[in-house]
């Protein structure tokens, strides 16, 4: 290998540590942060077009028997999940508060796009949470009507179905663009080939949490309490989530992926709603999304040793 070559295999090495990395220059830089807003979409999409070069088409999509599944538990993820929250904080008088919207939110949304590469880092197989979000990520557009017809203080539901489609072009052309590549040009890749890939994706995502700690820096300094309450609540939801479905999951078909299945359950693409509904609802919750992307992209960390203890199966070539 050469110099490049080393310099990437590394990354995918110390992918844990960029990852703390760029939490960290996000908020002690918040210029930095700003600056790298723009780039975000653009950044978001390589992430998926990495995966889905890393992973290719086939282990991608699976067998015709796996896509069902993968439908139904982006159903159960994306409906049954935030109904049953808005009902239970209907019941004890919650659904006012600023969190009961975030967490709909939060709940109500697709799986994020680097689910999959926090799944390699974790040491397991990443098929399932590309397929998940995916069909998640496609099904968006129909899923989101209930829970947001339930809260309508969130605003227009239209304007959120058409940001899911243009989110759905985006993800569509950079799978596609992956996995042709993939299939034409690195058919059988190396495993020398498969961990320069990992270091890519690894150097990619910490650039990418660097532009979403822009609305932290500012308030662990202004405001440190509401900081620390918000950071509570969003790992609670996202961790508490992943380990829930990972310790459910043991007991099902789905033994075996239910890495892949937890890290999608608790990690979500909340951003989306902040180019869809009304400013006067996501002002509120700019801090909260800024504070989830730290158990987001500190989950290899935080949840090493459970996920760790999970037994891998081989992945198809």
């Amino acid at each position: 290998m050469n110099v490049v070559q080393r310099f990437f295999v590394s990354a995918a090495r110390h992918g844990r540590a960029l990852l703390v990395a760029g939490l960290t220059a996000g908020i002690a830089f918040p210029e930095l942060a700003l600056a790298m807003k723009p780039w975000l979409p653009l950044l978001v999409s390589a992430l998926l077009f990495l995966a889905a070069l890393r992973v290719g088409p086939r282990q991608a999509f699976g067998v015709a028997r796996d896509l069902p599944v993968s439908a139904g538990i982006a159903i159960f993820y994306q409906i049954v999940m935030p109904v049953a929250a808005i009902l239970i904080m209907m019941v004890f008088g919650w659904l006012s508060f600023p969190v009961a919207a975030a967490l709909v939110l939060m709940l109500s949304a697709s799986p994020i796009s680097g689910n999959a590469n926090l799944t390699i880092m974790t040491g397991h197989d990443p098929a399932p949470a590309l397929r998940l979000m995916i069909i998640g990520t496609a099904l968006l557009p129909l899923t989101v009507i209930l829970p947001l017809s339930l809260v309508p203080e969130l605003g227009s539901v239209q304007d959120v179905i058409e940001a899911a489609i243009r989110l759905m072009g985006v993800i569509a052309a950079a799978a596609i663009l992956g996995f042709c590549l993939r299939h034409f040009l690195m058919p059988n890749p190396t495993q020398d080939g498969i961990r320069i890939l990992d270091g890519v994706s690894a150097i990619t995502m910490a650039i990418v949490v660097i532009g979403l700690m822009s609305a932290v820096g500012p308030a662990i300094f202004t405001s440190p309490l509401q900081f620390f309450y918000w950071l509570g609540i969003a790992c609670l939801a996202n961790l508490g989530l992943q380990v829930l479905m990972v310790s459910v999951l043991k007991y099902s078909r789905f033994r075996q992926q239910r890495v892949a299945y937890a890290i999608s359950a608790g990690n979500r693409n909340i951003a989306l709603f902040l180019v869809a509904l009304p400013q006067e609802v996501t002002d509120p919750l700019l801090l909260f999304i800024g504070c989830y992307q730290i158990p987001m992209y500190l989950t290899p960390i935080l949840l090493g040793k459970i996920y760790g203890s999970v037994e891998t199966e081989p992945q198809p070539e």
